[in-house]
């Protein structure tokens, strides 16, 4: 196994290098990147790599990361305030997307499960992308970073509840009623503990060693994973306890030193991530599968930016800011992955409506993202003018 994982490894970074190297010259995002060198080095192209599995789990850990960096930039205050402001425009727009999901899978012959199942999948946008995209400065001062977060998290609250449904039909009756009344009462009792244990345990903790930085790392990761484990405990997803985990932490000085130095880890696993994402598409299905991704992908990246536009009107948001919020909006999420994975196990959805979500997900996450790095700041950006880290 440390063979075979060592093996993988080389694979997936030596080829990333190579890969990345290409995309460079030839202006591309490092992101489509990534997903083409799974896709060609996975169990369904050249097999060399037959674990994807493996280092699904392993990506996730970039995810909880993420998360966790994310909730460090955000001051509890200012979350709030953009929480309450935005929570309606969240549910509206899941609602609208999710129509529209559904309206072009039934045009396309899919059963009225499968249909529905594709339509929630529509509704959520990419936490990853997103964040991969906005350069620093947008996420910690601009209101356009916030108005970004507090959507994606709110949209992540939805598709936590619609995997809570997906989990309780997969289960027992008891068992499902359970698992929407723990997170429910978790989700307050988390966050009181979280920020009750900063304040008087690990701020303490940090302000007596801060000159060893090995051990800020290893707190910093520590209690990251904590928050996480118990977040996945109560029933809540491991992301979303790191982030709690990390607004925790925001108002401490050192949650800016603690950001900047587990970026690089950070990185590492996203990496794994998106080379996951392409390793784990069958791609003998790909002709069955393209024109209904592609049609739901398209309409992804045109609706959510309009939708936004006009919601976001609501919140009386200038014109620009609402479209950019919209078009860094535009793709689909990776909770739309684990939907699909999800229906499928449990026999809600085939393996063909499976692979419409993923191929979807797919084209949506490179759709967008040319769309983003052409148009707005990002860190990859193809435009030395508007390539901001």
């Amino acid at each position: 196994m440390e063979a075979s994982i060592v093996h993988s490894f080389f694979l997936i970074f030596a080829g990333a290098t190579v890969i990345a190297t290409f995309a460079l010259y030839t202006r591309q995002p490092l992101i489509i990147a990534y997903i083409a060198l799974g896709a060609l080095l996975g169990p369904y192209a050249l097999g060399l790599i037959n674990e994807p599995e493996l280092m699904n789990e392993m990506s996730h850990i970039g995810i909880i990361f993420l998360l966790f960096l994310l909730g460090l930039d955000m001051q509890p205050s200012h979350l709030i305030n953009m929480l309450k402001k935005a929570s309606w425009i969240a549910l509206l727009s899941s609602i609208v997307f999710a129509s529209f999901g559904y309206a072009i899978s039934q045009a396309f012959g899919y059963s009225q499960t499968e249909s529905i199942i594709i339509g929630v999948a529509m509704m959520f946008s990419s936490t990853i992308v997103c964040i991969k995209l906005l350069p620093t400065t947008v996420l910690h001062h601009k209101h356009t970073g916030e108005l970004v977060v507090g959507l994606l998290l709110l949209q992540d609250i939805i598709a936590i509840a619609a995997l809570l449904v997906l989990y309780s039909i997969e289960g027992n009756s008891d068992a499902g009623m359970m698992q929407f009344v723990l997170p429910i009462l978790g989700l307050p009792i988390l966050i009181g503990i979280a920020f009750l244990f900063v304040k008087f345990i690990l701020l303490k903790l940090i302000s007596r060693f801060d000159r060893f930085h090995e051990y800020i790392f290893l707190i910093s990761i520590g209690w990251c994973l904590t928050t996480a484990i118990t977040a996945e405990v109560i029933g809540l997803s491991a992301e979303m306890g790191a982030f709690i985990g990390g607004v925790a932490l925001a108002t401490s000085p050192i949650s800016q030193y603690i950001a900047t130095n587990l970026k690089p880890l950070r990185d590492f696993f996203l990496i794994l991530f998106f080379f996951t994402i392409g390793a784990s598409f069958d791609l003998s299905l790909l002709g069955a599968v393209i024109i209904p991704a592609a049609a739901l992908a398209i309409s992804s990246v045109i609706l959510k930016p309009i939708v936004f536009r006009y919601l976001l009107k609501g919140l009386k948001e200038d014109k620009s800011t609402s479209w950019e919020v919209g078009f860094r909006l535009g793709q689909v999420s990776e909770f739309s992955l684990l939907i699909a994975y999800l229906a499928t196990s449990i026999g809600l959805i085939g393996n063909l409506a499976s692979h419409v979500i993923q191929a979807t997900a797919i084209l949506s996450f490179a759709l967008s993202t040319y769309v983003v790095i052409l148009n707005y700041p990002s860190p990859i950006a193809i435009s030395d003018k508007l390539r901001k880290d």
